[in-house]
């Protein structure tokens, strides 16, 4: 081979080594996501709350899930509890209805009213969690 075509070939696969190691590495790692609810439970509702929250602990256990972790309100902010899980996939959010309704429990629209009689608010919202500040700190910055 004459040098200019090895000189060639040596600076494509320079060139596109980079591109063929960043298609085969594996993809950077998803940070979790967790769903977090504040309860402002109504007055004289706090222990029938908190027995209706136990129950469906239950059922997330017994369909695989892992349970989500309470906080309860003893100082400072005007939230009574605090609840960080999981977030469901759309299968697992089948499981865990299919084993309510073998309970006999309410599930969807009904079940959102039963909820409703035990607190005067709510907040649901959805985060990156758990990691690390460090696991933060990389996602914000990966190209």
């Amino acid at each position: 081979m004459n040098r200019s075509i090895t000189c060639g070939l040596l600076l494509l696969v320079a060139l596109t080594a980079p591109l063929a190691l960043a298609q085969n590495a594996a993809p950077a790692k998803e940070p979790p996501r967790a769903l977090i609810g504040i309860y402002h439970v109504a007055p004289g509702k706090h222990v029938d709350f908190l027995k209706w929250q136990a129950v469906r602990d239950a059922i997330d256990k017994e369909a695989g899930m892992s349970q989500a972790q309470w906080y309860a309100h003893t100082d400072g902010d005007a939230w009574d509890y605090l609840s960080v899980g999981p977030d469901q996939t759309p299968e697992q959010a089948k499981k865990v209805e299919a084993a309510m309704k073998k309970h006999g429990l309410t599930t969807g629209f009904k079940a959102n009213l039963e909820f409703r009689q035990f607190i005067t608010s709510h907040t649901d919202t959805f985060a990156v969690g758990p990691v690390t500040v460090s696991e933060l700190a990389d996602w914000a910055t990966a190209k």
